[in-house]
């Protein structure tokens, strides 16, 4: 498994997920935008994060354009989460995407968020090959989640 993790920056950190992330827990979302809950692997806290919530062929999709950063790892010990938007709150269930699979998740996920993530890919987009999403894919979780109600 890839270790690859892109930290944000002070103006990500401080400025850009607070605004999102508050425009979100007031109910507006930023093209899919969503407050991502899961309980910590650890401490068993609950920690939020803002995500971008991708839904491809409807089927739904949570993509770490950072790479394996920590609502990753802590997502594949919870197993699910809750998805935020103002006040409705969706449980679900998560399920890690294999690599092989990949491919056409991150090419739609590119095609909505390059402006916003696209630095975060070293250079692949929405119209690279096929053959360059496979060589990323292993730097780039994707779960696909499962409404629990």
């Amino acid at each position: 498994m890839s270790t690859h993790v892109q930290k944000p920056g002070w103006f990500t950190v401080n400025v850009f997920n607070r605004v999102v992330a508050w425009m979100t827990r007031r109910g507006i979302s930023v093209w899919g935008s969503r407050v991502l809950a899961v309980r910590g692997r650890k401490s068993g806290q609950w920690r939020t994060t803002p995500v971008n919530l991708l839904t491809l062929d409807g089927k739904q999709y949570l993509v770490a354009p950072r790479g394996h950063v920590q609502w990753t790892h802590n997502m594949r010990a919870a197993g699910g989460g809750e998805l935020h938007l103002g006040k409705r709150v969706d449980t679900f269930t998560a399920a890690e995407v294999a690599d092989d699979d990949k491919t056409p998740i991150l090419r739609a996920y590119l095609k909505r968020w390059k402006a916003e993530v696209g630095v975060f890919f070293n250079g692949v987009g929405p119209d690279s090959p096929d053959a360059e999403l496979r060589r990323i894919a292993p730097d780039h979780p994707v779960f696909e989640i499962t409404p629990a109600n």
